[in-house]
């Protein structure tokens, strides 16, 4: 038996009071791609309301803290604004506890599950109408369910490429090294932002709906499955 995990690291472009200074005049940019990922958390909690599991999710611009990375590519061109032990307690408030909370879900999973499927959801500006399905190197178990996924999205007439053995963004290869490929299944799904923003080439909603169905499809057959929730 295995175990869901959804996550969503560019959901929101929301900015503290307390470091709003730091964007003043700067407001459409924080509101742009460049910010966020508009529609990630929509799909995330799609995802996580099918199958019945809370959603971990950041709840700040990445602008302010990017948590998908380490070290200085954290800090935008606005964060590095701020003094260096600003940054420092920004990484304390919110990377570690969102590191923590990720480990904490996995190692419980893991302890009650033979298995658990890790989605990190993104959507991205630089593409049209694609559907991306990326896993890590040395990690035949993820790509074997990416590739299950793709068919079933290829099967609707979904665009989607799958591209495995993939150098992962810092927080996923942390999370890679940290638990074992065997157990540990994580596939990182990026979807253009034109189905959200522009309607295009199908409605946000179709588009949707068909990731959340083929998902379930999915899990009922690959070899290491999910179980089906009531």
């Amino acid at each position: 038996m295995t175990a869901l995990l959804f996550s969503c690291e560019n959901a929101t472009c929301a900015v503290p009071e307390a470091y709003r200074e730091i964007f003043r005049g700067s407001e459409d940019v924080v509101t742009s791609s460049e910010g966020w990922e508009p529609g990630a958390l929509n799909l995330a909690q799609g995802f996580a309301m099918r199958f019945r599991t809370p959603l971990v999710h950041a709840d700040v611009t990445r602008l302010l803290i990017d948590l998908e990375k380490d070290g200085d590519a954290r800090w935008s061109r606005f964060a590095l604004k701020l003094p260096e032990s600003t940054r420092i307690k920004l990484a304390d408030r919110l990377e570690r506890p969102y590191q923590l909370l990720l480990k904490q879900r996995i190692t419980e999973d893991l302890r009650r599950h033979k298995a658990l499927l890790h989605v990190m959801i993104h959507t991205d500006a630089s593409t049209n109408g694609l559907v991306l399905l990326e896993t890590p190197s040395n990690a035949p178990l993820a790509a074997t369910f990416a590739s299950a996924w793709r068919a079933k999205l290829v099967a609707v007439g979904t665009d989607v490429r799958q591209v495995g053995g993939v150098k992962m963004c810092a927080l996923g290869e942390l999370l890679s090294k940290e638990y074992p490929a065997t157990q540990y299944v994580q596939v990182r799904l990026a979807v253009s932002q034109t189905f959200f923003l522009e309607g295009r080439p199908w409605k946000w909603e179709i588009c949707k709906k068909i990731l959340l169905d083929s998902l379930e499809a999915v899990v009922k057959e690959v070899p290491v499955s999910v179980p089906r929730f009531p």
